[in-house]
């Protein structure tokens, strides 16, 4: 594998836990149907594009409904309930400082991505921030990681996705990508482990490290 130059980073699980706001905004939009859901099932909707979560809950006819509900309580209550992971901020500015390409890409509305970071003052770290714009047909995974592969800063440079998710692997695989499992986050070790990341991470500092010093450990995993 060739020396990693730029870095994409999804948002929640991988860089904030957003979980309550994320959680409190489902249960907002599922109020009107009188669905409540077990532990197990709202971790499932940790990470997912909205759509496909909220399918297989509502018929298909209501889940453009539903997704316009979650956002408008989202957008003004629910991106300000949460908190950067220990240790993200001094990945981020590390990796900055060492030249890294920095970009985001998550399937979150690119506006309320902006805003959290912002509100988080993390957005000073990225090179850009890509997310899901509907209109523009950003809405996959993939899609957004080929938006923000596709920007000038990014040209020519060797990248990796740090995500903790299953769609985040899967959305780097579309790309081409190599993958960096953020274990901290989300997702289960089989979940991410099943996509053989060149690295398993078990804190936002490890990420760093590990790209730093990948000359001496390229394809080094840890469990």
């Amino acid at each position: 594998m060739k020396e990693i130059q730029a870095v994409l980073f999804d948002l929640d699980g991988t860089l904030v836990d957003s979980e309550p706001g994320i959680l409190a905004s489902f249960a907002k939009a599922f109020e009107p149907y009188g669905i409540t859901l077990s532990q197990e099932q709202k971790r499932s909707l940790l990470g997912p594009p909205l759509k496909d979560s909220f399918a297989r809950f509502l018929p298909p006819d209501q889940v453009e409904r539903a997704v316009a509900a979650y956002r408008a309580f989202y957008e003004t209550n629910g991106i300000y309930q949460c908190t950067v992971y220990d240790g993200v901020e001094t990945m981020l500015s590390s990796l900055h400082a060492n030249g890294f390409v920095l970009g985001l890409a998550t399937c979150k509305l690119r506006k309320a991505a902006r805003t959290m970071l912002e509100f988080l003052h993390l957005d000073q770290y990225f090179d850009y921030l890509g997310g899901s714009v509907p209109e523009l047909d950003l809405e996959t995974k993939a899609q957004v990681i080929d938006d923000v592969l596709a920007q000038p800063c990014f040209a020519g440079k060797t990248a990796v996705m740090v995500g903790d998710r299953d769609n985040d692997m899967q959305g780097a695989a579309a790309c081409g990508l190599p993958v960096i499992a953020a274990g901290y986050g989300y997702g289960t070790p089989q979940e991410l482990q099943a996509f053989s990341p060149v690295y398993y991470a078990k804190t936002p500092m490890d990420v760093s490290s590990w790209l730093l010093g990948q000359n001496d450990n390229e394809t080094e995993e840890t469990t």
